[in-house]
């Protein structure tokens, strides 16, 4: 099974521009991504609308492409991006790997868990979940959460809290059920992604700003690994602070 793993990695964005290149410890971002990620896979690139990012990625030696402007989500820019990684290497992918490029800290077992579900050929996409922490808010519309199933797939996302819990008083509910919430790292079969990235935008997509119910609502089944090791995804200057903070006690050990 030949694997590619693709980083996404957008420059424009409302909450913190410039992501991508954030200063960790003396490296951008998505440079901590990038050999993270190394770590795991062969064929690792960083799929780019912008030319700043291109440059930081070859400044540290890694590979890129430059993607449309134009893409509403992560998963778009990876199809585009393995079309032209495809064409430009001459290999032919079994499994694409979506590591966003703000996941600085994305640990082996994630990924090793994100590809495990393909040694069979039943699995066509691949998530991650982990159960909320006793200290985490199940409330945090922030946090999408996952309803599975007994045979490992997703049922729901959302970013409400569900299930609901009947007769219980909302402040009990996180001691009465494991909540899982989604860890956004996807993988796909490569024909299954040049598919779903065609698909138009769905209700429940648009209603609760998840991408996976476009795939649900279109029949697809997404398999589900759960997880105990936590993620530091950053989204805004403050996500970024501790995610520094973590680093300095734990990167430099």
């Amino acid at each position: 099974m030949l694997t590619l793993c693709i980083i996404p990695a957008r420059y424009a964005s409302t909450r913190f521009p410039g992501k991508p290149l954030a200063d960790i410890l003396g490296k951008p971002m998505v440079q901590w991504v990038y050999e993270r990620a190394s770590k795991t896979f062969e064929h690792v690139y960083v799929a780019t609308d912008d030319q700043r990012i291109a440059d930081a990625i070859s400044a540290f030696g890694g590979r890129y492409v430059i993607t449309s402007t134009e893409h509403k989500s992560g998963t778009d820019r990876c199809a585009e991006a393995l079309e032209i990684i495809q064409r430009q290497s001459n290999k032919t992918f079994d499994v694409v790997v979506n590591i966003q490029g703000d996941e600085p800290f994305v640990h082996p077992e994630h990924l090793s868990l994100l590809i495990k579900p393909f040694d069979t050929n039943s699995v066509d996409i691949a998530t991650l979940v982990k159960p909320f922490g006793a200290n985490e808010n199940i409330f945090n519309h922030s946090l999408p959460k996952v309803v599975l199933g007994t045979n490992g797939k997703a049922l729901y996302f959302s970013r409400s809290v569900i299930p609901h819990i009947r007769g219980v008083e909302i402040d009990k509910w996180a001691k009465e059920h494991t909540y899982f919430k989604h860890l956004g790292l996807y993988a796909y079969k490569s024909n299954v992604l040049k598919d779903i990235s065609k698909l138009e935008q769905s209700p429940l997509e648009q209603a609760e700003s998840l991408e996976q119910l476009r795939w649900l609502e279109n029949g697809l089944a997404i398999h589900a690994e759960v997880t105990s090791i936590e993620t530091i995804a950053i989204d805004t200057p403050a996500d970024l602070e501790r995610a520094i903070a973590w680093a300095e006690k734990n990167e430099r050990l």
